[in-house]
């Protein structure tokens, strides 16, 4: 059928609402019996309704939308139209003198009549339409059950209901007011704690989260009941899509790791971040890596003049310039190969470009290989490199330089952690010393989906079959996302007023082996189809991460998630004997680096290696417990 006849036919049936309304008024008032006397208010109510209706119709807007698609704003024009030619009818039923007067009751009939005939036609299409299309469909897909039954599960079941993948049993939801009701014809069970159960009785084995709303811990939550229960677990990304209606059943994903350990939103102060680098250059080491890359790309958005960025990485350069490339062609950028420890590269750096803020990322960072056989390089590069940037950032006088430091460098167990707490202590010591820069430093723990990270490790080993290596049972470590990280040392960086250490709020600490079996739960394993495998504690390992040392008291900074720690000062002539300790040439032996790192961090205790246990499927495999690093 053409789009003029359909219009046509749309027209015709609006067009027949006043004929209907007004003769079903007059045979509703006069019980279906035909009112004779009232034959010429028939008539001349007819000539002057229909033609009305015709141009309020067009006028109401009616015509814009799609029957298929009749919802809330077609009802509200519908209304709209009624209103209207009821006012016209009541105008004529005050003008028009003849005897015996209209019925007072066909004038509240009438509209009534008109409403229903021209939204219960809308209705009636789409839901046959609906059915047709549709209808079939609810009987052939997977059993699945939704967790939330506000409006974005409302309108997760709308859409489902028009797949033939999916078949919604029921929803659960922990507001009582909800239970023992319907969404959308589909009954809410219960509460969310009741999902294992739920799941057993209906022999479902899908579970879709659809509470945007709710906190992360709920989420999580949520997702382990499903996961224990044995259930495949989806979500739903994109809060603000969800909600404004956008979400589409093409957005369905598996639910991944990084929405269990997920955290809640961060908010930063824009305003204050913005005034720190608007107009400004910017520099950034280790531009390439986790950290460095994201920093980049958060940057950007507060306006910058320019982003040097500096690599040593060519392949992780080359990627960075083509991102930004690609997205932010309205970037100034300036993609820089060298090497922090490279004194001359240096200069040639900061006098060329004449940075204002510089980010400092460049550093090695992964524990065991540092601990062993690269002890020495681990200190060029960590300390060194720092040392190098932060003076040639003094001697040009950058208003801001950010260390990116770690919480492996509170009370250190490896060599590592020990380097980024020298970097630390330098730059507090050029802080000291004076001058117009002022040095920030920034310390958090392991990032999501960073170089070296587990999950990727976790994630290959699950592919291969297992298993998967665990070091420990107990081992646990404190997880945030990169963006997050990212955006905290923004704000961290504005706030700063020169020698802070900020830590940033990690939330609590992961068992890595819960995050272990999560991620088996999550690619369709059970346990006894992918082992764990525990091995003991690397070189340099600590059982837990600390984010403060002992000697350390922090205070409250205006953000939530930042807290300023105030370490012991620096010593008398540190930068000086730090100098000629870094100007040796030829390799250092790792344990005299280890000797070495005691005596410039005191409350560096070097890992002492022991006979591990080695556990698998949980059962002992011979060997000593390995002990906690220092212990």
């Amino acid at each position: 059928m053409t789009t003029f006849y359909r219009s046509a036919l749309v027209f015709l049936f609006d067009l027949a609402a006043p004929v209907v309304a007004w003769v079903g008024a007059f045979l509703l008032r006069f019980n279906f019996s035909w009112p004779v006397s009232y034959e010429d208010h028939l008539l001349i109510g007819l000539l002057l309704l229909v033609p009305a209706h015709a141009l309020i119709c067009r006028w109401a807007g009616l015509y814009r939308g799609l029957w298929i698609f009749a919802s809330l704003p077609d009802l509200k024009r519908v209304l709209r139209a009624v209103g209207a030619s009821s006012f016209v009818l009541l105008v004529f039923a005050a003008l028009y003198r003849a005897s015996p007067t209209i019925p007072r009751s066909t004038l509240v009939l009438y509209p009534l009549l008109l409403a229903a005939w021209m939204a219960g036609g809308r209705v009636a299409y789409r839901m046959f339409k609906e059915q047709r299309l549709y209808g079939g469909l609810s009987a052939e897909g997977k059993p699945v059950v939704v967790v939330g039954a506000g409006r974005g599960g409302a309108m997760l079941v709308r859409e489902l209901d028009r797949v033939p993948d999916w078949r919604v049993v029921g929803l659960v939801d922990d507001d009582a007011r909800k239970r023992g009701r319907e969404v959308l014809g589909k009954p809410v069970f219960g509460p969310i704690d009741e999902l294992p159960r739920i799941l057993a009785e209906e022999k479902v084995r899908h579970v879709i989260l659809a509470i945007p709303s709710a906190s992360t811990s709920a989420r999580r939550h949520a997702a382990d009941l499903a996961m224990k229960a044995g259930a495949h677990v989806f979500t739903v990304p994109g809060v603000e899509d969800l909600l404004s209606g956008r979400v589409s059943v093409s957005s369905i994903r598996r639910v991944e790791i990084d929405d269990l350990l997920g955290r809640d939103t961060v908010t930063i102060d824009t305003t204050h971040v913005g005034d720190m680098l608007a107009g400004r250059t910017v520099l950034v080491t280790g531009a390439g890596g986790s950290i460095g890359s994201e920093l980049c790309r958060q940057l950007a958005r507060f306006a910058p003049a320019r982003l040097v960025l500096f690599e040593h990485n060519e392949f992780a350069l080359y990627t960075l310039e083509q991102w930004f490339t690609v997205n932010r062609p309205d970037v100034t950028i300036v993609p820089l190969a060298g090497d922090v420890k490279d004194a001359a590269r240096i200069e040639e750096v900061f006098a060329a470009y004449r940075p204002q803020v510089v980010f400092h990322a460049a550093a090695y960072k992964h524990v065991p290989l540092m601990e062993v056989g690269n002890a020495w390089q681990a200190v060029r590069n960590n300390v060194l490199g720092t040392l190098r940037v932060a003076e040639c950032a003094q001697r040009h006088g950058v208003e801001r330089f950010v260390l990116i430091s770690t919480d492996k460098a509170v009370n250190p167990t490896n060599v590592m952690g020990a380097t980024k707490r020298l970097a630390e202590m330098a730059c507090q010591a050029l802080q000291a010393g004076g001058g117009r820069t002022q040095f920030e430093m920034v310390r958090f723990g392991n990032v999501l989906g960073s170089t070296g990270s587990v999950i990727p490790k976790f994630q290959a080993q699950i592919a291969r079959g297992g298993p998967v290596t665990v070091t420990h049972p107990d081992i646990t470590r404190y997880f945030m996302s990169i963006p997050e990280a990212a955006q905290l040392v923004l704000q961290a960086a504005a706030m700063g007023e020169g020698g802070e250490i900020f830590v940033l709020d990690m939330g609590e600490p992961v068992r890595i082996v819960d995050l272990a079996r999560n991620m088996i739960r999550l690619s369709g394993f059970g346990e006894d189809e992918i082992r764990i495998e525990f091995t003991g504690l690397r070189p340099g390992e600590k059982l837990y991460e600390e984010l403060l040392a002992d000697a350390e008291q922090t205070r409250e900074t205006p953000h939530p998630k930042l807290r300023i720690a105030r370490s012991r000062p620096v010593p008398e002539g540190f930068l000086a004997g730090l100098r000629d300790w870094l100007g040796r040439t030829g390799p250092v032996p790792d344990d005299e680096v280890r000797a070495a790192l005691g005596r410039w961090v005191p409350e560096y205790t070097p890992f002492v290696v022991r006979p591990a246990l080695r556990v698998v499927g949980g059962t002992a495999a011979g060997g000593e417990r390995a002990a906690s690093a220092g212990g």
